[in-house]
């Protein structure tokens, strides 16, 4: 007979159908992995034979044959009633001596190790639980702050009655996992105090915890490695009951290129309470809320180890296999630890040669907004349920608003057309379900069961960077593309780019890099404060300005380091996604007018009556009035290049009007950044008459067609319909500009691409710059496909 209890360093991969896959997956790690410096607790395992055991002893095989008989998933107040039943009677019975005896036995000597009533985490682990293509995560019962025998006997026989939760039979149903082919096994494992604040000698950082994936959990993008963290134990994440801090990590340069702090307002600790439920949820202070849970080396540690277990398993699996783990850090030691690891099974599965695009085709009032999660686009009736209990209330087809998501809730996500939650963040149990479900989701709205009414139809968007949810029936389309058959033309198709969240999606498009990455959008979502008013923030005391400047950069201290990070980390996010591929980045272009609109503007901006020619582009960088903010643009770029590794990112300069402005702004950059690509952009005619003089100071050009149409022609983008359809790109004069720098930048051998609206708009005139020669067409995401057929079909044409 196979044994009832194995310490988790004696099992590997090999032995789900003992441990199960979470078991399996520790053990696997443990024996494989804590020689490359990564640590996991120890414990032991109560295997599926020990289930079985306990089930055919006690007689409960036969009474769950029963209890299941005829059971339809779909009747949901049934599925409560016999699973209720079950669960009450498996908890009631008596573990077998010979069972209760290796039980104990094995938990008093984790307290020869560890010290007197041990505490353990007690964690269910089903057979057929964290195998690509079944997750079955937050299906079973985890117990945490398990202490004495007695504690942990009631609670592994806990954790097997959670093998038939409502939403575990009703998951199992639906899979096609037969009830009784699956069992369930428990790991006993030491806890680690994430929930202990640290003691003074270890710095700021308390104990923590949370999860870590080693790809982008919306796009399937495996360049990076998302990390979530709270402060205390790990099931506010997973419950989706806090918003949590998101850092990013860049695989290839091994650098943190994103951090978010997240609304920590709670945190789950031990408690002393009776029974097996020995926690409770505490508000967190003022300073863990204006904290990140950890340091940029922990962040790097945790990817690092990330990244490790990922080669591990694919190597195992003989594929890629991105993994899905959680992390926690000691609170009394400051040390880290990986407490969980399993395939991710949403991406892995899938064909990334196909893309699939949804396309909002009106605007509609919006109601809410929060973090997007699905990439679609659905379309149906609300109904906001605040209590579990509610759920009977559901039908298919609706939208589910609420204000968190736990397991008991799956029964009807799975029928829902999407979810939209106040609480939670990407790695939330409703994210975690919407991504699996394939449904749009949007999480952290703080405010949708406030503002949206049951019955109420809305459109729900999360085809963005924040998902967006509309009051109404919008239109929309999807477009359906298999890259594999888009031919490559001669002529480089790069990408218009502004926010960073889309640049992991948008990277599977066909494409050579991105022509045009603006910086606009960054400043303006991302920072939101002018710029002079942080670097001019210490003589703002006692002002309204300042509350609202320090309200927007909690954590902060040097509020201009604020600036530089957030442009920093929003440039790296598209120059990672796109490594090695050049990535042109564009200085800040925003006029007067826009930047007034910027917390603090008015009090650096002038009011201009035409701001489209007026103080905008180069003639900022060096004026006094300006020059220490686009020191802050410098900063930004020199640590995406030089501390982050993406030396893909180069730069370019908007509207420079003379070759002595160039010159001003070149020395400026000189001074700042070691020696990098700059081009600058062509968009008035004085670049076009005087390319030969700007090319000597600049290593190539990019057409602005916008704007060169505007000063060549003399109609404002801006102006009124009355004059707006007179000229646009095509007209002969922008036409015969065009043409000339193009043949002057190909004589010099310098580049020259566009990244104007003009080829993206209108598919002859994207041929006219093939004619001509052009090296590069960068054009907006959505025109991509179909202008390269073009292109492709006239570079045939010409040959």
């Amino acid at each position: 007979m196979k044994p009832f209890i194995k310490k988790l360093n004696q099992i590997g991969i090999k032995d789900v159908s003992e441990a199960g896959g979470k078991n399996a997956s520790l053990g696997e790690m443990l024996r494989n992995l804590t020689s490359k410096g990564i640590k996991i607790p120890g414990g032991f395992v109560v295997t599926a034979t020990a289930y079985r055991h306990f089930l055919k002893q006690t007689g409960l095989e036969k009474f769950i044959r029963q209890a299941l008989k005829g059971l339809n998933t779909k009747n949901l107040a049934d599925l409560a009633r016999r699973g209720k039943l079950i669960r009450k009677t498996i908890k009631n019975a008596e573990l077998p001596g010979n069972l209760k005896k290796e039980i104990i036995k094995n938990y008093q000597q984790m307290e020869k190790e560890y010290g007197q009533n041990v505490d353990v985490a007690v964690r269910s682990s089903a057979t057929a639980e964290d195998l690509p293509g079944a997750s079955f995560a937050g299906e079973h019962e985890t117990f945490l702050n398990i202490c004495g025998k007695d504690e942990v006997l009631e609670a592994v026989k806990a954790s097997m009655a959670s093998l038939f939760t409502n939403r575990a039979i009703s998951y199992r149903v639906d899979k096609g996992f037969n009830h009784f082919k699956v069992a369930l096994s428990v790991g006993v494992q030491k806890m680690v105090r994430s929930d202990v604040p640290a003691r003074r000698n270890l710095g700021a950082g308390g104990g923590c915890s949370g999860v870590m994936f080693t790809l982008d959990t919306e796009s399937g993008f495996p360049g990076a490695v998302l990390i979530n963290g709270s402060w205390g134990l790990g099931e506010m994440i997973v419950q989706g009951e806090v918003t949590p801090d998101e850092f990013w990590v860049f695989k290839k340069t091994n650098a943190v290129i994103d951090k978010k702090l997240g609304l920590k307002n709670q945190k789950m600790i031990y408690s002393s309470g009776r029974g097996i439920k020995k926690t409770k949820i505490i508000s967190t202070s003022q300073k863990e809320k204006g904290s990140f849970t950890l340091s940029d080396a922990e962040i790097l540690q945790l990817a690092k180890w990330g990244v490790l277990i990922e080669e591990h398993y694919s190597k195992k699996y003989k594929k890629w296999t991105p993994m899905d783990m959680e992390w926690a850090k000691d609170g009394k030691t400051g040390q880290l630890f990986i407490v969980q690891a399993r395939p991710e099974t949403i991406h892995a599965l899938r064909d990334f040669s196909k893309i699939k695009e949804y396309r909002l085709q009106e605007k509609g009032k919006e109601i809410i907004k929060g973090i997007s999660v699905g990439s679609k686009i659905a379309v149906g009736k609300a109904n906001v349920i605040l209590d579990v209990k509610g759920v009977h209330q559901f039908k298919a087809g609706e939208i589910l608003v609420t204000d968190m998501t736990d397991p008991d809730w799956e029964p009807i996500m799975k029928i829902a057309s999407a979810i939209v939650t106040d609480k939670g963040g990407r790695t939330s149990h409703a994210a975690i379900v919407s991504r699996e479900l394939g449904i749009p989701c949007v999480v952290g709205s703080e405010s949708a069961t406030r503002k949206i009414k049951t019955g109420q139809t809305i459109t729900v968007d999360t085809t963005g960077s924040e998902g967006f949810v509309y009051n109404g029936t919008l239109k929309f389309k999807i477009v359906e593309q298999d890259v594999k058959k888009i031919p490559k033309p001669k002529t480089k198709i790069m990408m218009n780019l502004a926010t960073p969240e889309t640049a992991f999606e948008k990277s599977f498009l066909p494409n050579d890099g991105v022509g045009l990455a603006r910086e606009e959008f960054i400043i303006a979502s991302d920072i939101g404060i002018h710029p002079m008013a942080l670097i001019n923030y210490k003589k703002l005391k006692n002002s309204k300005l300042e509350t609202k400047i320090d309200k927007k950069t909690i954590g902060y201290k040097d509020k201009t380091q604020f600036y530089v990070d957030k442009l920093a980390f929003g440039i790296a996010k598209i120059g990672a996604a796109f490594y090695p591929k050049e990535v042109i980045v564009r200085f800040s272009d925003f006029k007067t007018n826009e930047y007034r609109t910027l917390l603090g503007g008015e009090l650096y901006e002038p009011l201009e009556e035409n701001p489209m020619i007026g103080w905008r582009g180069a003639s900022r960088y060096y004026h006094p009035n300006f020059a220490q903010a686009f020191i802050l643009e410098l900063k930004a770029i020199k640590k995406v290049r030089e501390e982050m590794g993406l030396n893909n990112v180069v730069v370019m300069v908007p509207f420079c009007r003379t070759v002595e402005e160039g010159k001003k702004v070149i020395a400026l950059i000189k001074k700042f950044l070691k020696p990098l690509k700059t081009y600058v952009m062509c968009e008035i005619p004085s670049n076009v008459i005087l390319a030969d003089e700007f090319l000597k100071i600049f290593d190539g050009m990019s057409i602005g067609s916008n704007d060169l149409t505007q000063l060549t022609v003399g109609i404002d983008r801006d102006a009124s319909e009355l004059v707006r359809g007179v000229a646009n790109e095509k007209d002969e004069s922008v036409k015969e500009l065009i043409s000339e720098v193009i043949k002057k930048c190909k004589a010099r051998k310098k580049y020259i691409g566009i990244c104007g609206q003009g080829p993206s708009d209108y598919p002859d005139f994207a041929e006219f710059l093939v004619e001509q020669g052009i090296e590069s067409m960068s054009l907006n995401p959505d025109t991509i496909v179909k202008t390269t057929l073009k292109i492709h079909k006239k570079e045939k044409g010409l040959k």
